[in-house]
């Protein structure tokens, strides 16, 4: 196909760099410096989507970060694949492969448009609510149904093959936006020195000044444009960040940009190149200068392809030299419009009229329409377009003065092409990602920034500004008033360009254009493109209930796209308040969130992927593991041996010979993954108290305890044993999953609850090798290992620690014990662990010294009747739920966290699940973990639930099944059966015993 549309002069395209692409199967042609909207326009392509709902064909609206319609899937190959990007802002590049998101079998000839052949009345707001739910048995067939038809792209199924990278950055001044306003900004604060970041969305940096029609100084915008961009990009302190989206502004002046490095040439990026980096900044001040989006008419039939933003006109003339049709009708509340007439017919194509819907429009550009001959139709309306795929014509009727009646006789216009313009809407989504709300004012017809508690200014057009020179003036001022405020005394002034441009009459504030039938009764008058928004779709939702807009949004789904309203929420609004009776105002606006415009996963996981992403962390004895055959598994980001199968074993046999050396000889596992925190200063005894449940102010030196940590509800959710290295000096275990989640937790009380408190934590999990010895022999096996330390049992008592030195390495020896055996807990520099490990296993040679991992771990101390955090407690289980009341001391002169949670009225009541043993009538039955008890098994369905199994394990050394679980009232049914159903019909059967089933007096770990 040839380019049509295409001028054979002009615009800011590279001629000599023809670029061939495919869209929807078929290749066409374009240049260097077009995006895919307006080599597609150049070639004559009207249809480039079909719309959400109703399946109507859709063309090109817009010509930036607002379009609706123009969203495509693209990518060559599967792994290249990416959803939703604009048509408006994708550059163009030789060999780029791109097709719609919708539409079967295909864009053009749609089977669902026969559901926007309909009418509305099929489709209303709400219907999916309304007609989706009865019967219930019908409901999986309707939600594949309703996820089939859900959705605009598709993710693509294969690993992606760029790389995305994260960059953060400090800077004294952040500008967004690139053109007039945002330029002017940049000059001002980079002539004080201040370090300045200037991103702007599109691909050049310039905004409307790149089309505009004014002059600066005498020439063109443009060209004032690109000589303040070549001393910005001569400044050092300046970062300039074209095809950059800043798509979240939050507290604290923390950005976050959306910088797109390798998208416009080529479909995967150079190797060794980011496909797209997101900058993480903190800027002391900030500068919005983002605009402003032209506003659409709304009128019926106004989404047939060829119906157009007067802006996006104009921008596609000037910038990329193609007329989007032969024969325009311009329809304008305001003088702003009147330029895409004016660049129409210098293209040397049709202006049929300028509908204009003020009944006495005034400004030069009434003067300049008269001039070149152009047809002003005052006081009017287009009221309703004519054609399906394409505009095929326009009916025009009078208005009244208020712009809500028809006052006919209907003319009809034949056209092609309908360039429509509202007004503008101040781009005020960024000011208000951090909870300030927009301010209308009437002069404006729109929204502006509301007060903000950031470091923030405004200049231009987001302040409902339209001359340039006043756009420029406020850039200036709002540059160098935010470099002084960000510590930069001296700035010098620049004095201001002249500006040649013409007189501004008022506009109207006019949104929806009445129609000869009404609202209801009309064809579809749409607001929002994407979702299929209508005009009468919101007067619906406002007759049947619906007055907040926020509510208004969600039933009608407007402002849901990937656009987030910027074209259609004003309107929507307006609508809203005329049907409720009330003012805009009083309606207000719906709250914009981050992202402004959609992000790419990989932009947002940057680096954070594969290995990067869930890393791996391995013990200092992980290779003597692997030689030694040992199967792992991951706690947190830790691989810890699991067990350490021999020759012909299963698992079970494995952990049986594994079990029987820790209780009968000597057993050694590596507990370096266990949470390390270092605790010093002094005030940390008092800390410690208050975060535990037990006491600390008597522990002596040389001693550890065990403690319990609980929420402030009074939930268990951590525990370990902590020693006392000095007075102000401890060190604190933690589960090994839960030491990042503890230190954090420390962290938080410090910073916020007790910040006069003198305590400082350091995490050391990974410079300490940690090795347990457990058994009979381990007193016998350590000994040949250390002769500074006494292990003596009334020298090394159960709970004691002692400095020492291990196979000659300086060691801290901790008698603790997990297992209820006698054991010895060895603490080395991690750099030291792998040789100490394998000395002690050449003195426990004769010993028969056995390695076991964690699933032999949970065995014995199960058998013990020992928690794990995380394992027997859910965050809704208290120390006394688990009979570990010993463990709560309510004598402290302070409170602790969680005590007044503890002492709920819910948490006190008799019925609550508590820790149980449980022993199965049959012995060699494992009762599945997670399995839920019930009293009565032939109770019909759904059964009373007792409460479940927490742990569950096969003992070698008892001769039979162990569980723990929650029983309700379990400390008062000790001896009575409970029954756990299976999903097979079979039913466990079992006696609610003393969760400790082995040694309960504790004499074994005390020999």
């Amino acid at each position: 196909m040839t380019q049509n549309n295409r001028l054979s002069s002009g615009g800011r395209i590279d001629r000599s760099q023809p670029l061939t692409f495919t869209f929807n199967g078929k290749q066409y042609q374009g240049f260097k410096g077009d995006t895919v909207a307006s080599a597609l326009l150049a070639n004559g392509v009207d249809i480039v989507g079909r719309s959400f709902k109703y399946s109507r064909p859709r063309g090109v609206i817009a010509a930036g970060a607002e379009e609706p319609n123009a969203i495509l899937q693209m990518g060559a190959t599967e792994a290249t694949q990416v959803p939703n990007v604009r048509a408006t802002q994708q550059e163009l590049f030789d060999g780029l492969v791109c097709q719609v998101t919708n539409g079967w079998p295909s864009a053009e000839f749609d089977v669902m448009g026969l559901v926007g052949k309909a009418g509305g009345s099929f489709m209303p707001p709400g219907f999916y609510y309304k007609t989706f739910m009865y019967p219930q048995s019908m409901w999986d067939t309707y939600e594949k149904c309703i996820r089939k038809a859900a959705g605009l792209g598709r993710s693509p199924r294969e690993n992606d093959p760029d790389i995305y990278d994260h960059i953060n950055q400090h800077v004294d001044v952040m500008i967004v936006g690139g053109g007039a306003a945002g330029l002017a900004a940049a000059l001002s604060a980079s002539r004080s020195g201040a370090r300045v970041i200037l991103a702007d969305e599109q691909a050049e940096l310039g905004g409307s000044l790149l089309h505009a029609s004014e002059s600066i100084d005498g020439r063109p915008a443009s060209e004032w444009a690109a000589e303040v961009i070549a001393q910005l990009e001569a400044c050092d302190n300046v970062q300039l960040l074209p095809r950059s989206t800043v798509n979240g502004y939050h507290d604290h002046n923390f950005l976050t940009i959306h910088q797109r490095c390798t998208d416009h040439l080529l479909d995967c990026a150079p190797i060794g190149q980011a496909r797209q980096r997101m900058h993480r900044v903190r800027a002391k001040w900030v500068v919005l200068a983002t605009g402003a989006h032209e506003r659409p008419l709304v009128f019926a039939n106004n989404d047939v392809p060829g119906c157009m933003l007067a802006s996006a006109v104009t921008t596609y003339i000037k910038r990329y030299s193609v007329v989007p049709g032969e024969r325009l009708v311009l329809m304008t509340t305001n003088d702003s419009a009147y330029q895409a007439a004016f660049d129409w017919a210098e293209s040397g194509r049709f202006v049929v009229a300028i509908v204009d819907t003020r009944a006495h429009p005034g400004g030069d550009v009434i003067d300049e329409a008269n001039r070149r001959g152009l047809k002003v139709i005052a006081g009017s309306a287009v009221i309703e377009v004519k054609g399906s795929k394409r505009v095929t014509g326009v009916s025009v009727s009078a208005i009244n003065q208020l712009g809500d009646k028809a006052l006919g006789p209907v003319k009809h216009l034949t056209c092609d092409t309908v360039a429509s313009s509202g007004g503008w809407s101040p781009a005020v989504h960024l000011s208000c990602h951090t909870g300030s709300r927009p301010v209308w004012r009437d002069d404006v017809i729109g929204f502006v920034p509301g007060n903000s508690q950031q470091k923030q200014l405004t200049a231009g057009a987001i302040n409902g500004t339209a001359a340039l020179s006043t756009c420029l003036q406020e850039g200036f001022q709002a540059g160098r008033e935010a470099a002084i405020n960000a510590g930069f005394d001296t700035v010098p002034s620049i004095s201001l360009p002249k500006v040649d441009e013409r007189h501004i009459g008022a506009a109207m504030a006019l949104f929806h254009i009445p129609h000869s039938k009404p609202t209801s009764r009309a064809p579809k008058q749409f607001v929002d493109f994407q979702t299929d928004v209508t005009a009468a779709g919101i007067e619906i939702a406002t007759r049947e209930g619906y007055e907040s807009i926020e509510h208004v949004k969600r039933y009608t789904a407007m402002g849901f796209g990937t656009d987030q309203g910027k074209l259609g929420n004003i309107n929507g609004m307006a609508i809203a308040a005329k049907s409720m009776n009330k003012t805009i105002p009083e309606t207000g606006t719906t709250i914009f969130r981050p992202n402004y415009t959609p992000v790419t996963f990989g932009a947002v996981a940057g680096r954070h992927c594969g290995e990067l992403f869930d890393p791996k962390r391995y013990s200092a004895m992980h290779s003597w593991h692997l030689k030694n055959g040992a199967l792992f598994e991951d706690v947190g980001l830790w691989k810890r041996p699991w067990y350490f199968p021999q020759a012909g074993e299963s698992m079970q046999e494995s952990l049986n010979r594994e079990c029987k050396a820790a209780r009968e000889g000597v057993a050694i596992l590596d507990a370096s993954t266990l949470g390390k925190i270092d605790i010093q200063g002094k005030d940390a005894r008092e800390f410690l108290g208050r975060i535990y449940t037990n006491a600390w102010a008597k522990l002596a030196i040389g001693k550890c305890r065990y403690g319990l940590m609980c929420g402030e509800d009074g939930m268990v959710f951590d525990d370990g044993v902590t020693a006392c290295l000095a007075d102000d000096h401890f060190v604190m275990t933690t589960t090994t999953g839960g030491a990042a989640r503890v230190l954090e937790w420390l962290e938080l009380y410090h910073q916020t609850e007790w910040p006069e408190m003198e305590v400082y934590f350091n995490t050391v999990t990974d410079q300490w090798s940690t090795m347990t010895i457990s058994g009979p022999n381990s007193r016998k096996l350590l000994s040949e290992l250390t002769g500074d330390i006494d292990l003596s049992r009334d020298a090394f008592k159960f709970m004691d620690w002692h400095e020492g030195t291990v196979a000659g390495v300086p060691a801290r020896v901790f008698r603790i014990s997990f297992t209820g055996e006698l054991s010895f807990e060895v603490n080395v520099p991690a750099n030291y662990g792998l040789y100490v490990w394998e000395k002690v296993f050449e003195h426990g040679a004769k010993y028969n010294l056995t390695p076991y991992g964690t699933e032999t771990m949970h065995i014995l101390r199960a058998e013990k009747g020992f928690i794990i955090a995380g394992q027997d407690t859910d965050g809704s289980v208290t120390p006394i739920d688990l009979g570990m009341d010993w463990c709560v001391s309510n004598q402290k002169p302070y409170s602790y966290i969680g005590k007044r949670g503890m002492n709920r009225e819910d948490c006190l009541r008799k019925n609550r699940k508590q820790l149980v043993g449980l022993k199965t009538k049959r012995s060699d039955v494992v009762i599945p973990e997670g399995s839920q008890a019930v009293a009565d098994p032939n109770e019909p369905v759904p059964m009373t639930m007792l409460g479940h199994i927490t742990s569950s394990y096969y003992s070698a050394c008892l001769g039979r099944s162990i569980a723990m679980g929650m029983i309700r009232d379990g400390f008062e049914r000790m001896g009575q059966t409970v029954y756990y159903p299976q999903p097979d019909g079979s039913v466990i059967e079992a006696e609610i015993c003393s969760p400790i089933f082995l040694d309960p007096k504790g004499e074994r770990q005390n020999v």
